[in-house]
């Protein structure tokens, strides 16, 4: 398998190919994780550290597992006790992290750019597991690895993207990755939740639910971010949920064998009806969960195959 990438920072820098290549992998793994043989040794003897600035249970939860599902050891740091609340800048983490000699570093952090500065920083590979309103890559894969699984294929698809888009870096590493993908991608919310010049992303926008929904593949929920909220952007929760929260009604709209995704976590009742969200017939939203575990797991073995090669001796001419 051909990944040229030392770092997975986002989906903007990876090709059609980088993006297939990580998901036949997790294909996989998927099928791996469902047997009883889950283990492998592709990261035995490296070292994984998982730095969330952030809270996650998810991403975090399952970083964790991948990694030890691959025989890494797995270090998980307190940013909320670490020596970051004592005023160290994220240069000085970096620079102290790196003199421990790690091999994965998987960095969650509330402001768009940290996770590529710390990057440039250490010598081993780095995943982007969030950082502020900026890309969440590895969501976006597991994403896509759902989408592709349910639906056959992961090209030509009508895809809605729903809700708080401005705050959302679920939505940004979406739009990459089904771009790339050569999918009709349709961002539908409200005016205050639609980034201004989101029509130049080569989407189609719609302040109508009913008319975005029309005739879609599959209907990606979001969360609505209100911890990067500075203003009122909705009227009330109860007015979002009847104009903007995926029902009944509204998921009719689409295609009869449409799926229904989330990210998580999810307000049942604001941005999704409890009955769609649980309804085996429609929503992937525990598939994902499980592709989560599966994609981290490639991406981690395909950066940890890179790491290797670099540090690999060269062979001496005499």
């Amino acid at each position: 398998m051909s990944f040229a990438q030392r770092h997975l920072l986002g989906i903007e820098p990876l090709s059609q190919s980088d993006i297939t290549t990580i998901l036949d992998l997790a294909d996989i793994y998927a099928e791996k994780e469902r047997s009883d043989a889950k283990s492998s040794d592709a990261l035995r003897g490296l070292t994984q550290i998982n730095m969330f600035f952030e809270n996650s249970t998810r991403t975090q939860a399952s970083f964790e597992i991948a990694g030890k599902r691959l025989g890494a050891d797995v270090m998980n740091m307190a940013m909320q006790t670490s020596s970051v609340k004592k005023g160290e800048t994220l240069i000085d983490t970096a620079l102290t992290l790196n003199a421990m000699h790690p091999d994965l570093l998987v960095v969650r952090h509330p402001h768009s750019g940290a996770v590529d500065l710390l990057a440039q920083k250490v010598n081993c590979a780095v995943l982007n597991a969030g950082d502020g309103k900026h890309e969440h890559p590895t969501q976006a894969l597991l994403d896509a690895l759902t989408i592709r699984r349910a639906k056959g294929r992961l090209h030509r698809l009508n895809i809605a993207i729903c809700g708080d888009i401005a705050h959302s870096r679920v939505a940004r590493s979406n739009i990459h990755l089904l771009g790339k993908m050569e999918n009709r991608v349709k961002l539908v919310g409200p005016p205050t939740l639609i980034p201004s010049g989101a029509a130049d992303w080569g989407v189609e926008v719609y302040d109508d639910m009913r008319e975005g929904l029309k005739d879609s593949d599959v209907v990606m929920m979001l969360r609505l971010q209100r911890e990067r909220m500075d203003g009122g952007f909705i009227p009330s929760e109860r007015e979002y949920y009847h104009r903007y929260g995926l029902d009944a009604e509204k998921l009719a709209l689409a295609k009869p064998d449409a799926i229904v995704m989330h990210p998580g976590p999810m307000n049942r009742g604001v941005e999704i009806d409890g009955t769609i969200a649980d309804d085996i017939n429609r929503s992937v939203i525990q598939e994902q969960v499980e592709m989560g575990v599966a994609v981290r797991m490639a991406a981690m073995d395909l950066l940890a195959r890179n790491l290797r090669a670099a540090r690999k001796p060269q062979g001496v001419m005499v």
